[in-house]
This record gives C-alpha cells, sequence and structure tokens, in this order.
C-alpha cells in the first residue's frame, strides 16, 4: 500500500479529470485535462513535493499539462511513452457499456495476455513498466538516493504496485483489485522500502 515517503522515494501522480464524457473508454487517446483542474492538482503537490530530483511524464498531454504545472521541476522533467496508459486499441473512444459483450469476458477470462480492442496487453504493458521503474531506480534515483516523480495515469500506478509486491506473477482478472489515486492525487513510496522488490525484479530482468 502507498504510505507517506520519509527520505527519498518515487512519487506517483496521476493526472487531473480528462476532458471527455463519462463511462468512454480513452486509454491512449491524446485526450487533455481539465485546465482548472490540472492547475488545482499542481497547487495541492506544491507544498509536498519534492523540490530537486528526477520527474518523467507520460506523453499524453493530460500527464504533460499537469507536469509542467509542477514548478521547481522543470530541468528535470522528460517525457516517457513507457508511462502511457494502456493502449485499448478499437475499444479507445467507445463507450464501455457499448463494447460487445463477449470481447469483454474474453479479456476478463485471460487479463494478463488478451489485448483489449487488438491494442495491448497487460503482459505487454507490465513489462514496460517494470522496465521503466528499474530505471528510475537504477539511474534517476541512483539506487535510491534522489526522489523521483512520475506524471502518469492509474493503470500504470497499478502495474506499479503489483511489480513491488507479486514481481513477475501472472495476475487475473480477480487479483486486479489494486487501488490507484484520484484524478489529480499521488501516492509515494520511499524507496528504503522497496530494495527487496527491486533487487528481485531486476534479477528477473537479467535471467
Amino acid at each position: 500500500m502507498p504510505v507517506n515517503a520519509h527520505g527519498p522515494a518515487l512519487w506517483l501522480v496521476r493526472h487531473a479529470q480528462p476532458l471527455i464524457a463519462p463511462g468512454v473508454c480513452y486509454g491512449q487517446l491524446d485526450v487533455p485535462a481539465d485546465p482548472g483542474a490540472t492547475l488545482q492538482a499542481a497547487l495541492r503537490l506544491a507544498p509536498v513535493l519534492p523540490r530537486t530530483g528526477v520527474a518523467r511524464h507520460s506523453t499524453l498531454q493530460r500527464c504533460e499539462l499537469l507536469a509542467l504545472d509542477l514548478q521547481g521541476l522543470e530541468a528535470n522533467l522528460t517525457a516517457d511513452a513507457r508511462l502511457q496508459e494502456m493502449d485499448f486499441g478499437m475499444w479507445e473512444g467507445c463507450a464501455w457499456n457499448a463494447i460487445d459483450r463477449a470481447q469483454i469476458d474474453a479479456w476478463s477470462n485471460d487479463l494478463y495476455l488478451y489485448a483489449p480492442g487488438g491494442g495491448e496487453s497487460l503482459s505487454a504493458m507490465l513489462q514496460r513498466v517494470r522496465a521503466a521503474l528499474l530505471d528510475s531506480w537504477q539511474h534517476d534515483s541512483q539506487h535510491g538516493q534522489r526522489d523521483v516523480v512520475w506524471v502518469t495515469h492509474a493503470g500504470v500506478i497499478r502495474c506499479v504496485q503489483w511489480l513491488l509486491r507479486y514481481g513477475q506473477a501472472q495476475p487475473s482478472a480477480q487479483d486486479w483489485s489494486l487501488p490507484a489515486p484520484g484524478f489529480g492525487q499521488w501516492y509515494s513510496w520511499p524507496w528504503a522500502g522497496m530494495g527487496a522488490a527491486l533487487h528481485s525484479l531486476s534479477a528477473q530482468t537479467q535471467a
């Protein structure tokens, strides 16, 4: 579970409310976030976010807009496509209740390997998020010595939690009940508490 950070930490910030109708699958659609909500999120973050360190953001504009509003992090701000939301392929832009029920059931029955809408499987998403997480730990944080901020999406934040708890285990639909912060909110984990899990992920990558 996310905790308050003591010492250098990984900060996982979710973008503000996107400007899209409720109930629509949007995944990697590059929809903007509400500008007022983005500014309010940045103001809430200002008193708690570290003033130094490294910041990465999803290349989708709803994350980039918030990242650019986070004063003090501009010098070390990098766009990272690995922090994008899941690609839902042909489902994107469709109302969830309009997607064929048989396709939804097929995804639920094989959450790990099924690519919804012909887009991206959870397996592929976990692999890219794992690569980003290990890069942030090894290079951005210098093995836990610096704060790192990600401005990203709910799906990515759930992937980080899964990787830290369960490593390479394959989740089923019943397992995928991990929490995520609300729009414009965040979680933080001290690097010091993630060492064993990160070493294990790194060893699995090299095996």
